[in-house]
Protein backbone atom coordinates (compact mmCIF):
# COMPACT_ATOMS: atom_id res chain seq x y z
CA UNK A 1 0.00 0.00 0.00
CA UNK A 2 2.65 2.61 1.16
CA UNK A 3 4.84 1.22 -2.45
CA UNK A 4 1.41 2.39 -4.40
CA UNK A 5 0.94 5.79 -2.47
CA UNK A 6 5.00 6.41 -2.71
CA UNK A 7 4.70 5.62 -6.70
CA UNK A 8 1.18 8.13 -7.07
CA UNK A 9 2.89 10.96 -5.31
CA UNK A 10 5.84 10.72 -7.35
CA UNK A 11 4.05 10.55 -10.56
CA UNK A 12 1.80 13.61 -9.41
CA UNK A 13 5.33 15.81 -8.23
CA UNK A 14 6.63 14.63 -11.82
CA UNK A 15 3.74 15.40 -13.59
CA UNK A 16 3.63 19.04 -11.86
CA UNK A 17 7.58 19.44 -12.18
CA UNK A 18 7.05 18.94 -16.36
CA UNK A 19 4.24 20.81 -16.49
CA UNK A 20 5.99 23.90 -15.02
CA UNK A 21 8.52 23.36 -17.09
CA UNK A 22 6.72 23.24 -20.47
CA UNK A 23 5.12 26.88 -19.48
CA UNK A 24 8.28 27.96 -18.57
CA UNK A 25 9.81 26.75 -22.10
CA UNK A 26 6.55 28.43 -24.24
CA UNK A 27 6.91 31.87 -22.28
CA UNK A 28 10.87 31.72 -22.64
CA UNK A 29 10.10 31.16 -26.67
CA UNK A 30 8.22 33.86 -27.17
CA UNK A 31 9.88 36.11 -29.50
CA UNK A 32 10.03 39.80 -27.75
CA UNK A 33 10.06 41.74 -30.80
CA UNK A 34 6.52 41.29 -31.46
CA UNK A 35 5.63 43.04 -28.16
CA UNK A 36 7.64 46.10 -29.18
CA UNK A 37 5.46 48.38 -31.06
CA UNK A 38 7.76 52.08 -31.53
CA UNK A 39 6.06 54.67 -29.59
CA UNK A 40 5.39 57.92 -31.35
CA UNK A 41 4.47 60.83 -29.09
CA UNK A 42 0.82 61.85 -29.96
CA UNK A 43 0.19 65.79 -28.85
CA UNK A 44 -3.59 65.47 -28.23
CA UNK A 45 -5.99 68.07 -26.04
CA UNK A 46 -9.63 67.36 -24.83
CA UNK A 47 -11.48 70.29 -23.50
CA UNK A 48 -13.50 71.52 -21.30
CA UNK A 49 -12.57 68.58 -18.70
CA UNK A 50 -15.25 67.78 -16.93
CA UNK A 51 -17.67 68.08 -19.78
CA UNK A 52 -20.80 70.23 -18.45
CA UNK A 53 -22.53 71.02 -21.66
CA UNK A 54 -22.83 67.43 -23.64
CA UNK A 55 -19.74 68.57 -26.18
CA UNK A 56 -16.08 68.75 -26.49
CA UNK A 57 -13.08 69.42 -28.06
CA UNK A 58 -10.45 67.08 -29.18
CA UNK A 59 -7.51 68.66 -31.24
CA UNK A 60 -4.71 67.19 -31.86
CA UNK A 61 -1.04 66.77 -34.63
CA UNK A 62 -2.73 64.22 -36.03
CA UNK A 63 -5.44 63.18 -38.54
CA UNK A 64 -8.57 61.37 -36.35
CA UNK A 65 -10.02 59.16 -38.47
CA UNK A 66 -12.41 57.74 -35.67
CA UNK A 67 -13.48 58.96 -32.27
CA UNK A 68 -15.60 56.34 -30.29
CA UNK A 69 -16.54 56.97 -26.41
CA UNK A 70 -17.41 54.15 -23.61
CA UNK A 71 -18.55 53.90 -20.44
CA UNK A 72 -16.28 52.40 -17.80
CA UNK A 73 -17.98 49.03 -18.63
CA UNK A 74 -17.11 49.01 -22.10
CA UNK A 75 -20.44 49.95 -23.59
CA UNK A 76 -19.98 52.49 -26.30
CA UNK A 77 -22.09 55.27 -25.80
CA UNK A 78 -20.48 57.33 -29.27
CA UNK A 79 -18.83 56.85 -32.75
CA UNK A 80 -17.87 58.64 -35.43
CA UNK A 81 -15.61 57.75 -38.68
CA UNK A 82 -14.41 60.19 -40.33
CA UNK A 83 -13.90 59.88 -43.90
CA UNK A 84 -11.70 63.22 -44.60
CA UNK A 85 -9.33 62.97 -41.54
CA UNK A 86 -9.01 66.29 -39.94
CA UNK A 87 -7.03 67.46 -36.62
CA UNK A 88 -9.88 69.03 -34.45
CA UNK A 89 -13.21 67.56 -33.71
CA UNK A 90 -16.30 68.46 -32.04
CA UNK A 91 -18.18 65.73 -30.46
CA UNK A 92 -21.68 66.42 -29.52
CA UNK A 93 -23.43 63.88 -26.82
CA UNK A 94 -27.38 63.44 -26.37
CA UNK A 95 -27.48 63.38 -22.83
CA UNK A 96 -24.90 61.69 -21.32
CA UNK A 97 -25.20 60.46 -17.90
CA UNK A 98 -22.72 61.60 -15.24
CA UNK A 99 -19.42 59.83 -14.67
CA UNK A 100 -16.23 58.82 -16.22
CA UNK A 101 -16.02 57.83 -19.64
CA UNK A 102 -13.08 56.54 -22.03
CA UNK A 103 -12.24 58.73 -25.33
CA UNK A 104 -10.73 56.17 -28.00
CA UNK A 105 -8.84 58.15 -30.68
CA UNK A 106 -8.19 56.10 -34.15
CA UNK A 107 -5.34 58.37 -36.47
CA UNK A 108 -5.07 57.69 -40.22
CA UNK A 109 -1.86 56.46 -39.81
CA UNK A 110 -3.18 52.89 -37.59
CA UNK A 111 -2.37 54.56 -33.97
CA UNK A 112 -4.92 55.14 -31.32
CA UNK A 113 -4.86 57.10 -28.04
CA UNK A 114 -7.34 56.54 -25.63
CA UNK A 115 -7.72 59.04 -22.69
CA UNK A 116 -10.58 59.31 -19.90
CA UNK A 117 -12.81 62.41 -19.60
CA UNK A 118 -15.02 62.94 -16.54
CA UNK A 119 -19.11 63.82 -17.71
CA UNK A 120 -21.03 66.31 -14.70
CA UNK A 121 -24.27 67.04 -15.01
CA UNK A 122 -24.93 70.50 -16.97
CA UNK A 123 -26.33 73.83 -14.73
Amino acid sequence: MQKVLLFLLLTIITLRLEAQKDTINYIGALPQQDFNRPLTAVNITIYPVPVRENNFTIKTDKDISLVRITNIIGQDIFRVKYNNPEQQVRIMLDNPKRGMYLVTVNFSDGTRVVKKILIEESE
